[in-house]
């Protein structure tokens, strides 16, 4: 079961409307503008830097090459999140995907985060993958119970995983997520279409 979403889409949030749409090279000044100003905290559950603007370049390459798909959450023309889908089909593991999410501080609990979150979410559930892995640093509780939500269960403390600017090593947790199941379960209730748009 593999099905395609379309953007842009719009959602109203405590914020206001958000407009989704997938990132393309176009977006690269727009979205090194938002993530340098993200806490560098936020950064750390990502696997690099994406306030270096060689970070950015090497990940649109990746967009383009079909290894990475990412969501852009935009208000009134600004980037305020983004959320990502990474997989690799030349893997051990390509069966499996990692979803990356960081949000502005400017729109947290305001339902941006949620919203980005479940469709970023949807997109994974539709690409035919079977688990879904996210990690963020154990100080993250609201993120964590985001994808709890989800349906996403902790599965792996990793210790002094990544370490900060400063040199702070902070432990990271990884959840994760059986899509295949949920599929399963989606279908035997008859519901295999739940989740296209």
């Amino acid at each position: 079961m593999s099905e395609t979403r379309s953007y842009p889409r719009h959602v109203k949030t405590d914020a206001g409307e958000i407009e989704f749409r997938l990132m393309s090279r176009s977006d690269e000044a727009a979205v090194l503008a938002f993530a340098q100003k993200l806490p560098t905290h936020d950064l750390l559950f990502l696997p690099r830097n994406i306030s270096q603007p060689k970070v950015l370049s090497a990940w649109i390459n990746e967009i383009e090459r079909g290894a990475i798909t990412s969501l852009l959450a935009v208000k009134g023309g600004a980037v305020v999140g983004c959320g990502t889908l990474v997989r690799d089909p030349h893997s051990w593991s390509p069966h499996v995907g990692g979803l990356r999410m960081v949000v502005s501080q400017d729109v947290r609990g305001q339902g941006v985060g949620r919203a980005l979150s479940q469709e970023t979410f949807a997109l994974a559930l539709g690409s035919g993958l079977e688990r879904l892995t996210v990690q963020m640093t154990v100080d993250q509780q609201a993120a964590i119970a985001l994808f709890e939500s989800l349906g996403f269960k902790a599965e792996a403390l990793l210790r002094d995983h990544v370490r900060d600017i400063e040199g702070r090593k902070h432990d990271i947790v990884v959840l994760g997520h059986n899509v295949a199941q949920v599929r399963a379960q989606m279908e035997a209730y008859g519901l295999p279409g739940a989740v296209q748009h």
